[in-house]
């Protein structure tokens, strides 16, 4: 199911490095808002490894158009992973208001191009 609103998933090495990519995704007008979540344990596989660390997990409001419009490539500028993640989930559902609001304070229209 194609869902015009999503919900991104970023990890990031520390609080910081979260502070000001959610800084410039909603002052870009890329993310209606943006959760830190400090701190998330992430047990994954990286070069063969496993590797355990503390990281810190941001959440973001946003449109399919704005993810694909501008989103990954200002993240994926920002951090400091060889591989960040960068995923979005869709919002199948929820409150209209809420979801008109994400509209309305995000940049990319459902074309896919940002307004400057």
């Amino acid at each position: 199911m194609d869902s015009e609103h999503v919900v991104a998933l970023i990890t990031a090495p520390s609080a910081e490095v979260g502070e000001r990519i959610a800084r410039a995704l909603v002052e870009g007008g890329l993310a209606a808002c943006v959760n830190l979540v400090v701190p998330v344990r992430s047990i994954y596989t990286w070069q063969g490894k496993t590797s355990d660390d503390e990281e810190v997990l941001l959440v973001a409001k946003t449109t399919r158009a704005g993810f694909e419009g501008g989103f990954v490539e200002l993240v994926a500028s920002m951090h400091p992973y060889e591989v960040p993640e960068i995923i979005a989930l869709p919002i199948v559902s929820g409150f209209r208001g809420y979801l008109e609001w994400i509209e309305s304070v995000t940049k990319a229209g459902h074309d896919g191009n940002a307004t400057a």
